[in-house]
């Protein structure tokens, strides 16, 4: 009985485990979109806005927004001398703005 019991515990915390939606959308830059060239870095370290932890945010048109599409840690490590908690970096971005937040479409960083 003890068996059984652990056996369906343990399927329980596998199928839980499984259901968790880990699928990310490629981000594809359009032709037909326009790009701007933005301010990229951490929205609570460099940028000084309010949040919970380190969370990306670029500089668009004069006013900073949180990012929705992409992450801090999609670009390499935040806490690197040269990460986004350290540095802000220059990106050129597709998206828009979407009840105070970027929904971006495309995000590159560009190179010094």
């Amino acid at each position: 009985m003890k068996k059984l019991l652990l056996g369906l515990l343990l399927l329980t915390i596998f199928n839980t485990i499984n259901a968790q939606d880990t699928t990310r959308t490629k981000l594809v830059f359009n032709p037909k979109t326009p790009t701007y060239e933005v301010e990229a870095t951490c929205g609570t370290c460099m940028f000084k806005m309010e949040g919970k932890g380190c969370l990306l945010a670029i500089k668009f048109k004069g006013k900073n927004y949180f990012v929705d599409g992409t992450g801090l840690d999609d670009h390499g490590d935040a806490h690197d001398a040269e990460g986004f908690c350290n540095a802000i970096k220059k990106a050129k971005v597709q998206g828009k703005v979407v009840k105070d937040r970027f929904e971006v479409s495309y995000f590159e960083l560009i190179k010094k």
